[in-house]
């Protein structure tokens, strides 16, 4: 016995394939979000792109809530763009009107999603924070601007639990079905240093549990723990060292299905994945009679789950390959 694996216990609720699911946070809420989307489930992946610390998180969840605009006073122009500090640098416009359009349109979007979502999956990926000095605000993304302009420091649990007790007001009146479910990024940020990595890792990972024990529609899962305990070997990380490769998101994911999702789910996406398989197949001749029946079979098997989810995509794509 070489490894310690973590006992995953199944949550006190299931997703399914009727429920609708945001992700929102650090660039791990972007892989459990495709993982999502590519075995069909209702998804809004990151919409704001990623964000790492959690006060400016629920920020912009606040805002979202409330159909608030961000603070005018924090867009700076980076590399000949207008960018936002409080948004990922996707968000970024060669003039400030272009900019705000997209943010609004975003805002509103992510809004009426969130206002029917049943599951918000929340990814918190470091509590070192930037306050700008200018404005004396904390913000998420400090877009290559000079450091001089910043002050880092460190965001205490009791921050982040006052913030999120703010939040949940909101939360409540809003969209009283919502369920959310925190997890600590494995990704490692040690730009900053190990030791500071370790700190906030620990403050991120109290936060969490002081929330759980909080509130009856907040759980918690165990990515962070699933990399540095169970997996706890750099074979599973990118060559960064940094990152866990597709290898442990695999695994990572599959400790998920087994907390999140019922057995019929769980066989569900067994399926799909036998027909993505054949979907993706790349043929050495998409004329040949034998590739041509390939696909006619492959498209009856794929409006066998049409009753269950969208696959419009799926089938418009093997269409094309029908002589």
């Amino acid at each position: 016995m070489f490894r310690t694996e973590l006992s995953i216990l199944k949550a006190p609720f299931s997703i399914s394939h009727t429920s609708r699911i945001m992700t929102l946070g650090s660039c791990f809420s972007d892989e459990i979000g495709r993982y999502f989307s590519h075995y069909k489930f209702n998804t809004l992946v990151n919409p704001y792109g990623v964000i790492f610390n959690p006060l400016s998180l629920f920020r912009l969840i606040t805002n979202t809530i409330d159909l608030k605009s961000p603070a005018k006073d924090i867009y700076v122009v980076s590399d000949g763009l207008y960018k936002h500090l409080d948004f990922h640098s996707n968000f970024s416009a060669t003039s400030l009107s272009k900019l705000e359009e997209r943010i609004v349109s975003t805002t509103h979007q992510t809004h009426q999603f969130l206002k029917k979502a049943d599951i918000l999956v929340v990814t918190l990926g470091t509590a070192v924070a930037y306050e700008y000095l200018k404005t004396s605000s904390i913000v998420a993304n400090c877009h290559k601007i000079p450091q001089s302009e910043f002050k880092q420091s460190l965001i205490t649990a009791d921050s982040i639990r006052a913030a999120f007790d703010d939040l949940v007001v909101k939360m409540r009146a809003f969209n009283r079905n919502l369920k959310i479910i925190f997890t600590v990024s494995p990704v490692r940020h040690i730009k900053d240093t190990l030791e500071t990595n370790s700190v906030s890792k620990a403050t991120l990972r109290t936060s969490c549990n002081d929330l759980v024990g909080e509130f009856s529609n907040v759980t918690y899962f165990p990515s962070y723990e699933i990399m540095l305990d169970d997996l706890r070997d750099y074979r599973f990380y990118k060559a960064d060292m940094l990152h866990p490769n597709r290898t442990a998101i695999e695994y990572i994911w599959s400790k998920f299905s087994e907390a999140y999702f019922s057995e019929r789910t769980q066989v569900l996406i067994e399926k799909w994945k036998k027909i993505r398989k054949a979907i993706d197949h790349k043929p050495l001749d998409t004329n040949s009679e034998a590739h041509q029946r390939f696909v006619y079979e492959t498209i009856s098997k794929v409006e066998g789950f049409s009753t269950m989810f969208d696959v419009s995509e799926e089938l418009n794509s093997l269409r094309k390959q029908l002589k």
